[in-house]
């Protein structure tokens, strides 16, 4: 219960992500927002957005739409996204995501997994001699 309640306080204060609010991070060009991610995702953007990720990246800025579908699971997530609600697709379908100024400097294709947990039933042919008997009530 205390545990809850310092998340909450936390949540409380003014979002920061590295000493810059969340409106100076939106105005920042993208070669200064680039010296304030972290490494991983600093030098995949140094290295340029493909074309898809531009046209991307112009969508979110111009348009004016309820949900952004895409399949660019590799996109940095930029403060331009912040609020925004992106449908990612993890190989079979699009999964709504939520966009968090604390997602900042993270990739879309980790908010959309593409692999099922593993739900084990009963045994099944070929189990153990000992798992294969089945009590007569």
């Amino acid at each position: 219960m205390a545990k809850k309640k310092r998340i909450q306080a936390r949540r409380k204060v003014e979002f920061k992500y590295r000493g810059k609010t969340l409106d100076e991070l939106k105005s920042m060009s993208l070669n200064e927002l680039i010296e304030v991610l972290p490494s991983r995702a600093r030098r995949s953007l140094k290295r340029g957005l493909n074309e898809e990720e531009k046209a991307f990246l112009k969508t979110i800025e111009t348009a004016d739409k309820d949900v952004y579908r895409t399949h660019r699971r590799e996109m940095v997530i930029l403060p331009q996204f912040v609020g925004k609600i992106i449908a990612i697709h993890n190989g079979k379908d699009f999964k709504q995501v939520k966009i968090e100024p604390e997602m900042i400097g993270h990739y879309l294709g980790e908010f959309a997994l593409t692999r099922k947990t593993v739900q084990h039933s009963g045994p099944g042919v070929g189990a153990t001699r000992s798992s294969k008997y089945i009590p007569l009530k």
